[in-house]
């Protein structure tokens, strides 16, 4: 658990977190949850693969005024179940919804290969990273990305909170993720996509430490 500016942030594993400030519950990518975990008011799913968008885990947070929000891929894999509680939303959009401001990112890889010329996160996927402005804090997860070149622009956003992959095969390296992590100059950098299915906490520690050479705050949850 990590405290800032009034909110609690709880890392569950791989890419998934709770942010809350006690009285509303935000939940990035849920996956392997804990049973009896707060449930949620608003769950945020990059994409559609099993380990950032799991039903299993959406169930045991959902609440009647539950709100989801997603890309038209991963709606689409949902199905009807949920339908009356789900957002769609594109890279590059940007919406107010009661007490959240939120901007859709471009997530993507640039250079992680599932075969030659084909990558594992293809832009033309349009999966999502998000911005979301919660309680007077910037929060910012990047998805399953590369250091894009969208990143290279975010220093203006004034972001507070970085959750960013280190892991690489799919996502960046510690090495990569401390580049994007100096161009976009947050107030703290999360390490996350470590731990499950692929990466170590080494890779989180890498990152971490590269960031404190550079001047740059970052703590592993």
């Amino acid at each position: 658990m990590f405290n800032y500016k009034g909110l609690e942030i709880k890392r569950f594993c791989h890419d998934s977190f709770l942010v809350t400030n006690g009285k509303v519950n935000l939940y990035f990518d849920p996956f392997k949850l804990h049973d009896g975990e707060p449930k949620a008011d608003y769950i945020f799913v990059s994409h559609e693969h099993f380990d950032h968008f799991s039903m299993d885990d959406i169930r045991k947070i959902i609440k009647d005024s539950t709100v989801l929000f997603m890309n038209k891929t991963t709606h689409k894999e949902m199905g009807a179940s949920l339908d009356n509680k789900a957002v769609i939303i594109a890279p590059g959009d940007s919406i107010d919804f009661k007490d959240l401001h939120i901007e859709g990112v471009p997530a993507y890889n640039i250079n992680k290969f599932r075969e030659p010329g084909k990558v594992y996160h293809p832009k033309e996927d349009k999966k999502l990273g998000f911005i979301v402005t919660f309680n007077g804090v910037k929060i910012y997860h990047t998805g399953d990305a590369d250091h894009i070149p969208e990143m290279d622009n975010l220093a203006s956003k004034n972001i507070d909170l970085l959750f960013i992959p280190v892991s690489g095969t799919y996502v960046m390296t510690p090495a990569e993720a401390i580049g994007a992590a100096e161009k976009i100059k947050a107030a703290v950098s999360v390490p996350m996509h470590y731990g499950t299915i692929v990466g170590d906490k080494k890779q989180a520690e890498d990152f971490k430490e590269g960031c404190i050479k550079r001047g740059l705050n970052s703590v592993i949850i």
